[in-house]
């Protein structure tokens, strides 16, 4: 019998590398490269299918065999939003919609499973979702969409995709609860979450949402019920995310709290948990608060069912900063209607207006707060509709600085 001869070292290195490629295969850990990020504008349906479709190529795929003796891939996902407002809106449920439907569609292996807690342990993948404008500079310019799936078990953000999307029959409108609230709610489990859309795959989702996960299908539902008019509903669920682990400095609860409260006629509940939101605020140095004035003027909003509550309000800022005792910057924004000069002035007019109101309810912050005015130069929104899609544009905000 003859000796085989024995292979060299090259055809050694290869063959190893052939059954170490075959073994990663069959273990479900080949994954196709990243595709390049779409960066041409596309029609909304088109780039929701770009978006969706690119994701799904990166995840780990299995050999046939082992797919259909395997469970669906289970995917849960965290409400789309906005991530220049941080709302939920029109538009982003109906990214949301549609990513949805495209999943159901065209990936047979993965199965959508509603957000809820319990879902959290069964699910294998999180899918988080933004809309970003690209400039303020003009109305309607093009949305970047951004998705993330994250793997829950290990935290690693196992696919991200973006594509560019044109703004064409999109409503921009925020849901209920975004239009009531009093504060813009773009707080650090937020601005996490949409650090964690845009992290390339590979890497680690970012830990502070990812820690906080476990409240954010209850904040979800508190929501639903706010929208439909179920406020009892969602009083009572916004008060168990106040009440769980990562929920109590959230300010979509603390929003949701006093926005319950007020609808249910707790006046006292409701000032309460405003109060709450401003120490909130003072604590983190920057509270932003939406108030409505009539276009082009400094008086408050003429339509008591908007305005009513900013006596309270100002009060409530007033009392907390006195007992701070911190100094403030009051500075004063407009949307994007006008002249930049008209909206300069405007903007300082309605920030002394403010600290006018501030000072008449503590007499001491007369000396600690300044005012400025920054027009539409920092828009969140950018529409310059002057109505409740860019309500947050014309906010006024309390910068905490040095004595």
């Amino acid at each position: 019998m003859t000796n085989m001869p024995m292979p060299s070292g090259s055809l050694r290195r290869h063959a190893s590398c052939a059954f170490a490629a075959l073994l990663l295969v069959l273990a479900g850990c080949a994954s196709v490269p990243p595709p390049a990020n779409s960066t041409v504008e596309q029609p909304f349906e088109d780039a929701v299918a770009t978006v969706t479709d690119n994701l799904l190529r990166q995840t780990p795929k299995q050999p046939a065999l082992l797919a259909r003796m395997s469970a669906k891939r289970g995917v849960v996902i965290d409400p789309m939003i906005d991530a220049g407002s941080a709302q939920q809106t029109a538009a982003t449920q109906r990214l949301q919609e549609r990513v949805s439907q495209r999943l159901g569609a065209k990936h047979e292996s993965v199965e959508l499973l509603p957000f809820e807690r319990g879902n959290l342990g069964r699910a294998r993948y999180l899918l988080t979702g933004t809309m970003t404008r690209l400039t303020m500079a003009e109305d309607r310019s093009p949305l970047r969409i951004d998705l993330a799936l994250t793997e829950l078990a290990s935290g690693l953000v196992v696919a991200q995709s973006s594509a560019v999307a044109r703004d064409e029959g999109l409503d921009h409108t925020p849901l209920r609860y975004y239009q009531d609230t009093p504060v813009p709610t773009k707080d650090l489990v937020i601005e996490s979450y949409i650090r964690t859309t845009a992290t390339p795959a590979g890497q680690r989702a970012d830990p502070y949402y990812l820690e906080r996960i476990a409240v954010a299908p209850v904040i979800k539902d508190a929501t639903t019920h706010y929208n439909a008019e179920r406020y009892q509903d969602a009083l009572t669920q916004y008060s168990a995310a106040g009440e769980a682990p990562g929920g109590d400095a959230q300010l979509r609860v603390l929003n949701g709290i006093y926005l319950s409260s007020a609808k249910l006629g707790r006046t006292t509940e409701a000032e309460q948990a405003f109060g709450k939101i401003v120490a909130y605020g003072i604590a983190r140095q920057q509270l932003g608060v939406k108030f409505l004035f009539n276009p082009g003027g400094t008086l408050f909003w003429s339509d008591a069912k908007v305005s009513g509550p900013y006596g309270m309000w100002l009060r409530e800022i007033a009392r907390a900063s006195a007992d701070a005792k911190v100094c403030m910057d009051i500075v004063g924004h407009t949307s994007r209607t006008g002249s930049v000069a008209f909206n300069d002035m405007l903007s300082m007019q309605r920030a002394r207006y403010i600290r006018q109101r501030l000072v008449g309810e503590a007499a001491v912050l007369g000396e600690r707060t300044t005012t400025s005015g920054k027009g539409f130069r920092e828009n969140l929104i950018g529409s310059g509709t002057d109505d409740a899609v860019d309500a947050l544009d014309r906010r006024v905000e309390f910068k905490i600085v040095g004595c």
